[in-house]
C-alpha cells in the first residue's frame, strides 16, 4: 500500500473541511501534505486523523497545516436540537464550559436556553 493510500482518509477529510491551498507530493515514501485550515478546531481535526492513522509520531507523513482565523476556536452553525451544553461537550469535553460559549456570543444571545438553528455561533479559545 502506497502512503498516500494509507492516509487517503486524512486527503478526505481535508477536502470535507475546505482546507484551503492544499498540497500533495510523496517522496521517498513520504506523504507530505500542507494546507490552511479555518480554525485551531480544523487543524487539530486534521491531525488527530493523522495521529489515529499512523501513531502518535508518524515517520510517513509530513504536515504543514496553518490556521487563518486563530481569533476563535471555531464557528459553529447550530443545528436542530443542539444546545449550548451539547456544544460545549463536542468541542471541549465538558458540557459544563457551555458558559464559555455563551459569553462569547452575547451579541446574539440574550438566554443561554434559546439557541437557534442556523445561528453562528463563536467557540472561543479557552
Amino acid at each position: 500500500m502506497s502512503v498516500k493510500a494509507k492516509y487517503q482518509a486524512v486527503l478526505d477529510l481535508g477536502q470535507k473541511l475546505a482546507i484551503q491551498n492544499g498540497d500533495v507530493s510523496e517522496d521517498a515514501g513520504v506523504l507530505k501534505i500542507k494546507g490552511e485550515a479555518n480554525t485551531p478546531y480544523v487543524k487539530n481535526a486534521i491531525w488527530d486523523k493523522i495521529k489515529e492513522i499512523g501513531g502518535e509520531s508518524p515517520s510517513d507523513i509530513k504536515a504543514n497545516i496553518s490556521v487563518s482565523d486563530d481569533s476563535v476556536y471555531h464557528r459553529h452553525t447550530v443545528q436542530s436540537g443542539e444546545s449550548l451544553s451539547k456544544i460545549a461537550k463536542h468541542y471541549y469535553g465538558d458540557a459544563m464550559k457551555y458558559n464559555k460559549i455563551f459569553e462569547a456570543n452575547t451579541n446574539i444571545l440574550k438566554n443561554p436556553d434559546m439557541i437557534h438553528p442556523d445561528q453562528v455561533l463563536v467557540i472561543p479559545n479557552i
